[in-house]
């Protein structure tokens, strides 16, 4: 519709999520529908309307309605009382997974929107996961915090700090989100998609983050503490069973070995990957100069840790 042109519009859409209002005007854009989008609430913080709060409303020319309509029709899943509910939910099997089941759909979406996908996007309409990783990492240091205070009086600051980092160290969440195949739902550009972005650790983290924060913003509090309750809670049985969590794996890597008769290992840095701000640091653990494992971490030591982890099970395996 060029501007300034005076024409009849029709509401032939209504959603509390702007990612999904954006989906359906991509949808009517391809097939040569041009729509308007219009909200009563203003979206300074996220790009998506937060407990309801507003609705996203579409409109066409009148003339192109009927079309509209049907194109929206063709997408949908569920209709009630005539009034659209949802386009196809590609997020059922994930929603399956943690246990959760989002009144606005959109959230979960922005969630495992990567930037290298929203980098992408013309339209400017789709929005990366970048605030969502943002408030999740808050919330969820916030709550192990607060469970550790509550359930683990008998530990003095240095072992809850030294828990409470094992916890929410990007290998703990990276191995939490293959859990539950967080990196299947992930929405990436193509350069991610062909640099294997659905294994890395880092972006899986993030997801992870962003995850648990869309569940805060489309069911408070609560059910974000639930999640991360469940989520957690053989981690946290490990920490009251051991008193403590990270083991050192370095350390058992060198007694194996000893225990052997074989030389200590040896850490090398192989390099470092992402921004300054957000750097993950890459080490390789080997013995006699063969590589035993490599690993990434949000520091050396973090890395070389999960190296001698990784070198430990293929040592005892083998």
């Amino acid at each position: 519709m060029a501007a300034g042109d005076i024409v009849d519009l029709i509401v032939i859409f209504r959603t509390q999520s702007d990612v999904e209002a954006s989906i359906v005007r991509g949808l009517l854009e391809a097939n040569g529908v041009m729509s308007i989008a219009s909200s009563a609430v203003p979206h300074s913080l996220f790009p998506l309307s937060v407990n309801g709060l507003g609705e996203v409303r579409i409109a066409v020319r009148a003339d192109e309605a009927d079309d509209a309509r049907r194109i929206i029709e063709d997408h949908l899943t569920d209709m009630t009382n005539g009034r659209v509910v949802r386009l196809r939910d590609e997020f059922d099997a994930l929603q399956h997974a943690i246990d959760y089941r989002f009144r606005d759909r959109g959230l979960l979406e922005h969630a495992m929107t990567h930037t290298s996908r929203a980098n992408e996007d013309v339209s400017g309409g789709v929005t990366d996961n970048e605030s969502l990783e943002f408030l999740g990492d808050a919330i969820l240091g916030f709550v192990v915090a607060d469970i550790l205070f509550r359930e683990f009086p008998e530990l003095n600051e240095g072992q809850k700090s030294k828990i409470k980092a094992a916890l929410v160290s990007t290998t703990t969440l990276a191995r939490q989100a293959e859990r539950l195949t967080v990196g299947d739902h992930l929405l990436l550009g193509r350069g991610e998609e062909k640099t294997g972005g659905r294994r890395k650790q880092a972006l899986l983290a993030d997801g992870y983050e962003a995850l648990i924060a869309a569940i805060y913003l489309d069911g408070g509090v609560e059910q974000a503490r639930a999640f991360i309750q469940r989520e957690f809670a053989p981690l946290f049985a490990d920490a009251r069973r051991d008193g403590q969590m990270g083991q050192d794996h370095k350390s058992a890597l060198q007694e194996l070995l000893q225990s052997r008769d074989q030389p200590l290992p040896e850490y090398r840095l192989a390099g470092t990957l992402g921004p300054d701000h957000r750097k993950l640091f890459r080490v390789e653990v080997s013995v006699r100069g063969e590589p035993l494992a490599e690993a990434t971490g949000a520091s050396k030591k973090e890395a070389e840790q999960e190296a001698a982890r990784l070198a430990l099970e293929k040592l005892i395996d083998s």
